[in-house]
């Protein structure tokens, strides 16, 4: 097969395309032919060597999202066969020709979407549903901040929660980009570039109930600080800074939640529980169109440095697609 290796740590130009040895089918998996595959921060993560996978995946393969066609099923596969459309959260090696996946955590591709628009839904669906849905425990009539809302962890948190009855708030680094997601359904995008979120929601005397952050740094003090009682804010990533100083006294006084999770490692069993809750709340809502897939730009796999290079560039809106086909 052929696949984007990671030579060794460094820039975009590190990752090259070689030829290699198909992954063999254990009892419980898939073998699925990419003919997809979704580019995410995490993937520029493990090609600078901050991101290292887990056990059992590959470490120079790249990739944690594909769509395809089961090729071959392992014997304790009950659910699907050969020649499924599926897609897929991988916890590595999506950036090949073929790759295998744990059952459990295909999901099939929605109704009248193409190859590239499933790709781009099991990183960031999977994660915003676990963050901000289980651990956040989202609740119908709350209100929802996420940051970095034209990101690919963005478009589709705005997406699900309003789908799901939510008040949406977000920022974003341009004009353009706060349009767009107006567009896609928040109530309220603010420019972080030229306005302080915090000050500016309190402007609008609108408090948050559940906050998903990519930031860290100081933005965790200004999230305790916009949270209502009761409030949850969950860390999936902290670009900015990994450390913050707390006032604790906010945090008890409002009996706030400070959580945060990583999903690549988790069981398959844990990621099949959030398959489940997609296919029946989230997948409809995709196959009517009110949430959709935004899609920036694709590459061919052959190209993925340019992928990487567009993505740590952050100028996209949405996500970014490798394409086999």
């Amino acid at each position: 097969m052929q696949a984007i290796i990671i030579k060794n740590t460094g820039g975009p130009e590190v990752i090259q395309l070689e030829e290699r040895e198909s992954p063999k089918v254990k009892a419980d998996k898939v073998l699925i032919e990419v003919k997809a595959a979704g580019v995410n921060r995490p993937d520029v993560f493990q090609r600078m060597g901050g991101y290292p996978a887990p056990e059992g995946a590959p470490d120079d393969i790249p990739g944690l999202e594909v769509a395809g066609i089961i090729k071959e099923v392992g014997k304790e596969v009950k659910q699907w066969k050969e020649g499924d459309k599926v897609c897929a959260l991988v916890a590595g090696g999506g950036y090949a020709s073929e790759v295998t996946a744990p059952s459990e955590q295909c999901l099939p591709i929605p109704k009248g979407l193409s190859f590239v628009e499933g790709a781009s839904l099991p990183e960031t669906f999977f994660t915003v549903w676990s963050n901000v849905f289980d651990r956040g425990r989202f609740q119908k009539d709350e209100s929802f901040l996420v940051h970095g809302g034209t990101s690919g962890i963005g478009v589709t948190a705005i997406q699900m929660v309003k789908s799901m009855g939510g008040k949406v708030f977000t920022t974003a680094g341009t004009q353009e980009k706060c349009d767009c997601a107006i567009k896609l359904g928040a109530d309220l995008a603010i420019n972080y570039k030229t306005q302080d979120f915090e000050e500016h929601l309190k402007e609008k005397k609108e408090g948050v109930d559940v906050i998903l952050d990519m930031v860290g740094g100081d933005y965790t003090v200004k999230n305790i600080n916009i949270l209502n009682q009761e409030g949850r804010l969950v860390i999936i990533n902290a670009m900015k800074n990994a450390e913050s100083t707390l006032n604790m006294k906010k945090v008890m006084v409002k009996r706030l939640t400070i959580t945060g999770s990583t999903l690549r490692a988790r069981s398959a069993e844990f990621k099949g529980a959030i398959a489940k809750n997609l296919l029946k709340h989230i997948w409809p809502k995709i196959e009517t169109g009110e949430i959709k897939p935004v899609i920036y730009k694709t590459f061919p796999l052959a190209e993925a440095s340019k992928a990487h290079e567009l993505m740590e560039s952050s100028e996209h809106i949405g996500k970014i697609i490798l394409t086999l086909e």
